[in-house]
């Protein structure tokens, strides 16, 4: 493959003592020719070869950029397991952590360069990222750092029911504190533009209220009607089609209906479970509000099953096709 080669995706291995390495592999077993030209893993390519021959499917794997790649194999940007350290299959290591980072640094740096479009990330486990050194929340705020961007937003996307978050993985005190006019107007204008991107002209977005039944006028809190409703109110005299506050119990529902197209939730768990509930299997979660795109898996390693055959690629596959769709949506 020659170095000016674009892949459309690029799969990072994530954390190689969980089920990263399985699922990816399924993934590939199950793409058409084309579409594995266009993918580019990253990781070290012994341990996708030890996931393959696990699972009896039939991939062959070449460094990026082989002068000698055999035909129809998957390109590996290399990022190698430390010779002499061991990573414990299902089991927190600081290793496998660091090995997790260096390969969402690599994919990173593959997009900024142009070598690849969309990063697809496999799960990395908190603990063991922190072990390693790199102190981050997860993949979103790491994506953020490494990127220079000052802020970003989880939409976890399905077909029934998605949502963006105004905060996610900071304690539930934290997130009613960044309940604020400037970050409510940011995470609806970023989900905005990411809909219009795919293609929906002019998206119904509905703002889910923080308190019980949006504070009853103040009987249970006064963010609703002081912070919510005004942000919401200069969102439409700027001409977005956004709903608001609306209280969290009938939102979803709402939605999932077909009413909106997306419900920005307040906090993680607010729009986390609703859409868990409803397709915890083939939920996405995207980053928005990067310079790079990036989609995930909504779920962890999954150390109790690692390694031994047993994973589900289908939610890979739907972050995999949604990827796709952003790649189709930027060449649109």
């Amino acid at each position: 493959m020659s170095a000016d080669t674009r892949f459309a995706i690029a799969i990072t291995m994530g954390d190689p003592a969980g089920i990263g390495p399985e699922i990816i592999c399924r993934a590939l077993d199950v793409m058409s020719p084309a579409e594995r030209a266009s993918t580019l893993l990253v990781g070290d390519p012994a341990i996708y070869r030890r996931a393959a021959g696990l699972l009896d499917v039939e991939l062959v794997f070449a460094p990026l950029d082989s002068r000698a790649a055999p035909e129809g194999s998957v390109a590996v940007a290399v990022v190698e397991q430390p010779d002499g350290v061991e990573i414990p299959d299902g089991r927190i290591s600081a290793a496998a952590g660091d090995m997790a980072f260096r390969c969402v640094k690599a994919a990173v740096e593959l997009v900024q360069a142009g070598r690849a479009g969309v990063i697809v990330t496999a799960p990395l486990n908190k603990a063991a990222l922190h072990a390693g050194g790199h102190h981050y929340d997860g993949h979103t705020g790491m994506l953020a750092a490494l990127t220079g961007a000052p802020s970003s937003f989880m939409l976890l996307a399905s077909e029934t029911l998605s949502t963006l978050h105004v905060s996610t993985h900071v304690s539930l005190g934290e997130a009613i504190e960044r309940v604020t006019p400037e970050r409510i107007a940011a995470t609806v204008r970023a989900g905005h533009a990411h809909l219009v991107a795919l293609g929906t002209a002019a998206p119904r977005i509905a703002v889910a209220g923080l308190n019980p039944h949006c504070g009853e006028g103040g009987i249970f809190g006064d963010e609703d009607d002081r912070i919510i409703a005004p942000a919401v109110q200069s969102l439409r005299e700027a001409g977005l089609d956004v709903e608001g506050p609306i209280s969290a119990d009938t939102v979803f529902y709402r939605a999932s209906r077909g009413e909106f197209d997306l419900v920005v939730a307040q906090y993680h768990d607010q729009g986390h479970i609703p859409v868990k509930l409803i397709a915890f299997d083939t939920t996405v979660n995207v980053s928005l509000g990067l310079p790079v795109q990036r989609t995930s898996v909504d779920h962890g390693t999954a150390f109790d099953i690692a390694w031994q055959g047993r994973a589900d690629a289908t939610n890979l596959g739907s972050a995999i096709a949604y990827a796709r769709r952003l790649v189709a949506g930027s060449r649109a």
